[in-house]
């Protein structure tokens, strides 16, 4: 059936709208999602949206492209708010980190300066790991990206600042003191 036979607002051609198209975006988020429940749920809350909007629905756009990108934006924040909820679990697993002593972080400016500088996925990760102790894999699942990003981004933000705590350090003709690990 063509688009040109829907008229916006009739409950009747929404009703062969959703006949003709369920089959195709249930495929579309199914493979998106690669969980059939959650392509389900996706699907229902497509049409809902797409239901409360039909009267507004402009007969010369193709209803099959207007539909799908209502229920690609539904399965977006489908996945955003599963993320959400993994990192919610894991923090409610892992406990929330020890509240930063206010004594501790006065006692380091320059560092907290130098932090700031960093790029901000690096300096979330060295945090991550450094400050609040996680490991590679947990930081990973709390920020949705592959293990090996974070040991690049950790390198990575290792590298820089110890090139610019080194620079600082010329500068002012200070040296870390002995015994001191530069390699963590």
């Amino acid at each position: 059936m063509s688009q040109l036979e829907y008229r916006p607002g009739s409950r009747e051609d929404f009703d062969r709208l959703y006949e003709a198209t369920y089959p195709r975006l249930f495929g579309t988020l199914a493979t998106m999602l690669r969980d059939h429940a959650a392509a389900e749920d996706c699907v229902q809350e497509t049409y809902l949206r797409a239901f409360r909007a039909w009267p507004r629905w402009k007969a010369n756009a193709p209803v099959g492209a207007w539909l799908h990108r209502i229920a690609i934006n539904v399965a977006v924040s489908h996945r955003r708010k599963e993320r959400l909820r993994d990192v919610t679990e894991l923090v409610r697993r892992l406990g929330a980190p020890a509240p930063v002593d206010p004594a501790d972080v006065a006692q380091t400016p320059e560092l907290l300066r130098e932090l700031r500088a960093l790029p901000p996925k690096q300096a979330a990760a060295l945090v991550l790991r450094h400050v609040h102790g996680y490991t590679s894999r947990e930081i990973a699942l709390a920020l949705g990206v592959p293990e090996r990003t974070i040991a690049s981004r950790l390198s990575a933000a290792r590298t820089r600042l110890r090139a610019r705590l080194e620079s600082r350090d010329a500068k002012s003709g200070t040296r870390p003191p002995r015994g001191v690990s530069s390699d963590e």
